[in-house]
């Protein structure tokens, strides 16, 4: 292994190793679904070479991957991802990768990061703007206890939180009390907020780990829900942010005998999990979102969110990728399914934050997403409709901003809503994905293995399985 000392990343990367005494590097890249995957080689393996010549591995067996036929891929490290993982015992450096063909050398088709790139890119080449900022607010739940199971004759799930209202009569020798009421919990201080430390516990290593964290809090659940925020970035390094994000608040939970889910809605009758996606574009340096329209909007922002507005079926296939998603998405819990625009209204699909006026700050929330979306996918999916929005001038409509609980039925016939199932968004992505096409950012293939692999793997399975509250409602009959 050569020994660096320079300003390009690659110097940068033999730095940290000679410095932190590393003895394991650890390759981190992105399977079709949206999960980290990962294998590790001892340090004298990386040389300068490896950023270029890459790493041999067998794709066959990741999921929406290569059939075992063509399995062989590479890995190509990034080397401006290097970070140090400090959840490994061995002195481990993590590098976030692309996947290319081993004969061609091109991305491979299905590499998530790849379409973000590639959505980069485009981006550029329209002129329109050279830079998409995204922040993603990624809520979670951190639970004492989780257990499930499914099989032939039973179903059953079981989740616990010490700080679960259901606990306020359990034996607890003694019981303490201070539980969040349900849909209560934001902002609570401690000891309602049990997690206060735990959470500042995650935010110093997300910064450790060179993120760039905002804030964080308790959120509307009982049980744990939580929130850390991360600052703005460009689409690839927010989608590589958000992540590493995971990663980091998993593993900081488990190694205190607590565990996370990004499940939208893994509590009955309790506020679900979302992902607000804050996004702009910005050229030369200056943000184009500011204007004199609507809530200080320039008639591009106001055409982006057009196009969102139109494609947000669409894009909810991929912004809200599983059956627990659609959980959330229904009305009375906050949950953005009306497919509307306010500068106030959070049961809004797109809401413009007022809490600045510096144009810098001017931007437009998408709050569909959920945590369990692949974030190269999604982001890339939100530009290009916001895109499709702007080259076509989509007018989004009048603003809605009334209380929408307090409209009257005939009102609120006229608010399209978010679909009402992963199936019914799938079909949706089958009838308008033109949209993504736009500079080969997806393909027709890429879509077609989206839509077949959410279908056969999550949305059938789920019909054909008898679910406990069936039993309540029929056994009897």
């Amino acid at each position: 292994m050569p020994k660096k000392s320079g300003d390009s990343p690659v110097d940068h990367v033999f730095d940290m190793i000679s410095e932190h005494g590393v003895k394991m590097i650890d390759f981190k890249f992105m399977d079709f679904p949206g999960q980290w995957q990962h294998f590790s080689v001892p340090v004298k393996q990386l040389e300068e070479s490896s950023f270029k010549e890459g790493f041999g591995f067998d794709g066959s067996s990741i999921r929406g991957w290569k059939a075992i036929n063509e399995s062989d891929m590479l890995i190509m490290p990034d080397a401006t991802t290097a970070f140090i993982d400090t959840f490994i015992e061995t002195k481990t450096l993590s590098l976030i990768c692309d996947v290319v063909d081993p004969i061609t050398k091109e991305r491979y088709e299905r590499c998530p990061r790849s379409i973000a790139q590639k959505a980069e890119a485009y981006l550029k080449s329209t002129g329109i703007a050279d830079t998409a900022f995204f922040g993603a607010e990624a809520e979670f739940f951190i639970f004492d206890d989780v257990r499930f199971d499914t099989n032939e004759h039973s179903s059953y799930y079981y989740l616990d939180s010490v700080e679960g209202r259901w606990n306020s009569g359990r034996d607890e020798m003694p019981n303490l009390g201070y539980k969040p009421r349900y849909k209560e919990g934001y902002f609570p201080v401690p000891p309602t907020d049990h997690l206060q430390d735990l959470r500042n516990e995650m935010t110093l290593n997300l910064i450790a780990a060179g993120l760039d964290v905002e804030a964080q809090h308790h959120e509307v659940a009982t049980a744990g829900q939580s929130e850390i925020d991360l600052r703005f970035q460009p689409l690839l390094k927010s989608a590589d942010a958000l992540l590493l994000f995971k990663y980091v608040i998993k593993n900081t939970a488990r190694l205190r005998g607590k565990t996370v889910t990004f499940m939208p809605k893994p509590l009955f009758a309790d506020n679900g999990s979302g992902m607000h996606v804050h996004q702009s574009l910005w050229k030369n340096g200056k943000p184009l979102f500011y204007g004199n329209g609507y809530a200080n909007l320039s008639e591009m922002a106001l055409h982006y969110i057009g196009g969102l507005l139109k494609h947000a079926p669409a894009l909810c296939a991929i912004t809200n990728p599983t059956t627990n998603s659609y959980k959330r998405l229904v009305p009375g819990f906050e949950a953005p399914v009306n497919l509307a625009y306010s500068q106030r209204n959070r049961s809004a699909a797109v809401r413009i934050p007022m809490y600045s006026a510096n144009p810098k700050a001017k931007r437009a929330e998408f709050r569909c997403p959920d945590a369990l979306c692949n974030p190269y996918l999604a982001f890339s999916a939100m530009m290009l409709a916001g895109i499709d929005g702007v080259l076509n001038k989509i007018d989004p409509g009048e603003p809605l901003d009334k209380d929408i609980y307090d409209l009257a039925p005939e009102e609120l016939k006229n608010v399209p809503s978010t679909p009402g199932s992963l199936e019914e968004a799938l079909h949706a992505l089958e009838r308008d994905h033109d949209f993504l096409l736009r500079g080969d950012v997806f393909t027709n293939e890429v879509i077609d293995v989206w839509i077949s692999y959410k279908m056969e793997k999550e949305v059938k399975p789920m019909a054909l399985r008898p679910h406990p509250f069936e039993f309540g409602l029929y056994y009897d009959g």
